[in-house]
């Protein structure tokens, strides 16, 4: 009969946990909310974990202090996700409350996990119940309250567990969205099987980690989207764009007129006025043959190798760069600057318009790659400016930022942008002439006048917001919002900017993803510019995966 808890049990436990995790990340991804392709909670869970034991196993020695902390190190500079930096905070908690001890009895190791759920809900700003948080306490309250009616181990650590499960069955009670979806809350999940894991240890049986599962870092599950600065080999240098007034010139004319001067490009026009984007090599050219038909409203040209000093920092690149990183050795700009930006997203389009915008380090991630705490960290270790700013541009990233944000010595500040079209909008608002406090106001503003959207294919079946929604389908969202449901791309995107647009709606935005054609693309942003004929309509390629189109409307 186990009484007491020493440091080599809890290593065993935590291992195993780990590994249960892990093994089942495939679905805890599937528990979300959304029917769309990029549930990730299992993966963030499951990289946070695996990080924290990459720590634990530089550890030789069984002591319980030495083990706790580097499970907290690992699993802070590993965190992912809003449900990774959870997950991250709960270890912490255990860990400090393991600290400066030989072993532990069942009531020592009951305050550790009360000690998980305290710190936990301290580094969430507002709470929400009915997720992973409500697990880890009413777990963590039950343990506290019944450590004297248990005679083992095992038998006080299996009914934890049944009154956890009891929680995570709950949690479609507490949270709407969870109840619609006919799913239990995915981060509560996920505590559940690395509780699974550790009690199955405490039985004398670890869990191994399912081969298909190993995560050794970051690169197991990286994906190619972005191309290093040296790799890149930008064929067309200057990215030219104009806006020309013309009576006897359609859009059609001059789209095949600017084909032959490069690429990247976007035609657009109505009521006799055209605006062109194009990549070439011959900006003064392309501009001679515009005039041929009109006057021009507009003009920017931009060098695009010139531009690209700035890094992109691809997923698979971020363990090796968090090794140069560390070194504080490796800067992207040798010269002190005022203001340094830092933004993440998926897609060589959508990277090559922050790097329009100056944006010093780009780091893969986004809807299917949540970058972690450490990704953060080494980019700010590599950006040399007296105020850095980061756009996150996923609602899921936010967390990781700001934890970077409190371990970094550097002046920090997290723009809370929850998606592209925010980050986008932020960087055009952004005046270099003022301070960070007053940019950070002016941002909050810019966020609060931008409505977003998203089309994309539901991975299941389920009803939503009052929809049907068939696995497959197009789909398309605002917000937390079901807008639309169907089999065709382009309906879809049309009826999900029709709820975004209004009478004070002056731009419509489109960035087109890598599953959809370029003249596809062309055509729906003409459509739609037919339909608002005094709204701005702008095109752009995003080449995000997954997303058929992401939709900004200001």
């Amino acid at each position: 009969m186990i009484e007491k808890i020493n440091g080599k049990l809890f290593r065993d436990m935590f291992i195993s946990g780990a590994n249960n995790l892990q093994n089942n990340k495939e679905l805890i991804d599937k528990l979300n909310v959304f029917p769309v392709p990029d549930g990730d909670t299992g993966t963030n869970m499951s990289l946070t974990i695996a990080a924290a034991i990459k720590e634990l196993n530089k550890v030789e020695s069984d002591n319980l202090s030495e083990i706790g902390k580097a499970l907290s190190k690992g699993s802070l500079m590993g965190a992912r996700g809003n449900s990774g930096v959870i997950l991250s905070q709960i270890i912490r908690g255990i860990s400090k409350s393991v600290e400066g001890k030989n072993e532990l009895g069942i009531d020592e190791f009951a305050k550790a996990l009360k000690s998980g759920s305290d710190t936990a809900y301290k580094a969430v700003i507002k709470p929400i119940e009915g997720t992973i948080l409500t697990v880890v306490r009413e777990s963590g309250e039950f343990a506290v309250k019944n450590v004297k009616k248990n005679k083992s181990f095992i038998e006080f650590f299996e009914k934890v567990l049944i009154e956890a499960n009891k929680s995570l069955e709950k949690t479609p009670e507490l949270l709407k969205n969870l109840k619609d979806a006919g799913v239990v809350d995915s981060g509560g999940k996920g505590l559940v099987c690395l509780y699974e894991g550790m009690l199955s240890a405490l039985k004398g049986k670890i869990v191994d980690l399912q081969e298909s599962d190993k995560i050794d870092s970051v690169q197991s599950i990286a994906n190619d989207y972005v191309e290093t600065q040296g790799e890149l080999d930008i064929k067309f240098g200057y990215c030219t764009e104009f806006i020309l007034e013309s009576e006897n010139a359609d859009p059609e004319k001059i789209r095949d007129i600017m084909l032959k001067y490069g690429d990247s490009l976007v035609v657009v026009g109505y009521d006799g006025v055209i605006k062109v984007h194009v990549h070439s090599n011959e900006p003064g050219n392309v501009l001679q043959e515009a005039l041929k038909f009109g006057q021009l409203l507009t003009i920017k040209i931009e060098n695009m190798r010139y531009q690209h000093e700035n890094l992109i920092i691809p997923d698979d690149d971020q363990e090796s760069n968090s090794k140069l990183a560390s070194q504080d050795k490796v800067i992207v700009n040798e010269e002190s600057k005022p203001f340094g930006f830092i933004t993440t997203t998926m897609g060589k389009g959508l990277a090559g318009i922050f790097e329009e915008f100056g944006v010093d380090i780009v780091i893969e991630g986004g809807q299917t790659m949540n970058p972690s705490t450490e990704d953060f960290i080494n980019a700010i270790n590599m950006v040399n400016a007296d105020n850095i700013f980061i756009l996150p541009n996923n609602g899921n990233v936010i967390m990781a930022a700001n934890q970077a944000k409190e371990i970094s010595e550097k002046n920090i500040y997290v723009v809370p942008t929850k998606n592209i079209p925010q980050g986008i909008g932020c960087l055009v608002s952004f005046d270099p002439d003022s301070d960070a406090d007053s940019n950070m106001e002016n941002f909050d503003e810019v966020l609060s006048n931008i409505k977003s959207g998203e089309i994309t294919f539901s991975v299941r079946d389920t009803i939503m917001d009052g929809i049907e929604v068939n696995e497959g389908d197009v789909i398309g969202i605002t917000g937390k919002n079901l807008i639309s449901s169907g089999k065709d791309i382009a309906e879809v995107t049309k009826e999900v900017v029709r709820n975004m647009a209004d009478e004070d709606s002056d731009i419509i935005t489109l960035y087109y993803g890598e599953d959809v054609e370029e003249d596809d693309a062309r055509l729906l942003a003409e459509t739609i510019q037919e339909e608002y004929e005094d709204v701005d309509v702008e095109l752009y390629y995003g080449g995000q995966p997954l997303y058929y189109y992401l939709i900004s409307v200001e």
